[in-house]
């Protein structure tokens, strides 16, 4: 495929090419998933379905992550898997293991690993039950069918009984609180207020805590930054 057929094709000019055709010359020309779809859109072709989501972190969103040293944050994909954070979240969590696997998803250790939700105030753990199966049964509708998906909800429901209790109520949406109560081993609890963004890049998030006005959260971020800079030093 010459530099020529693609002028061509993007100006409109050139003959409609296979979504095959388009699939290589992406390929061969190393597009990343925005480009390929532009030029699947030139060819009147629709755009492949992003299958997964990229789990790469950009530099521009490191670098945020970085500077954003007084304020707890992560990146994450719409299942929750964990992809990035800052000295401040590994503060606030008492500490983020290397996990692997399916231990690097939110929600698979909430059901499956006792100690997660310890980091969070007792009361507060039906509702977050509630809200992570939401989240997922909502993202299961849009990817519907595909393999990490799938595999991620038979899993907790083969070995979870309370994620399959409350994935079997059939709820669509769980309005929850945008705050998150953590408790901390050193500082105790810290009252958050919980911001996610989306980013450029499709199934990737940039979640947010900033402390809950009317309470010492903001006290205690002070100290969970001398924690934190301490741990990444």
């Amino acid at each position: 495929m010459s530099t020529d057929y693609y002028t061509r094709l993007e100006q409109g000019r050139g003959p409609h090419p296979s979504t095959q055709i388009l699939g290589s010359l992406a390929r061969a020309l190393r597009f990343d998933d925005d480009e390929r779809d532009h030029l699947y859109i030139l060819a009147g072709q629709a755009p492949p379905t992003r299958v997964g989501g990229d789990k790469h972190v950009g530099p521009g969103l490191m670098h945020l992550l970085t500077k954003l040293d007084d304020t707890p944050a992560l990146v994450v994909t719409d299942l929750g898997e964990i992809l990035a954070y800052n000295a401040m979240f590994d503060a606030l969590s008492g500490g983020v293991p290397d996990y692997t696997g399916l231990d690097r998803f939110v929600v698979w250790r909430f059901f499956m690993d006792p100690t997660a939700r310890r980091g969070f105030v007792e009361d507060d753990w039906d509702a977050m039950a509630h809200k992570h199966v939401a989240d997922l049964r909502a993202v299961s509708a849009r990817r519907s069918g595909e393999a990490e998906i799938v595999n991620l909800v038979q899993r907790l429901r083969a070995e979870s009984e309370e994620f399959e209790k409350v994935w079997s109520e059939h709820r669509v949406a769980f309005k929850a609180s945008a705050v998150k109560r953590f408790v901390h081993p050193d500082v105790g609890v810290v009252a958050v207020h919980c911001e996610t963004l989306a980013t450029q890049k499709e199934g990737q998030h940039l979640m947010v805590y900033s402390p809950l006005p009317g309470t010492d959260a903001r006290e205690k971020f002070e100290l969970l930054r001398v924690i934190g800079t301490q741990a990444f030093s």
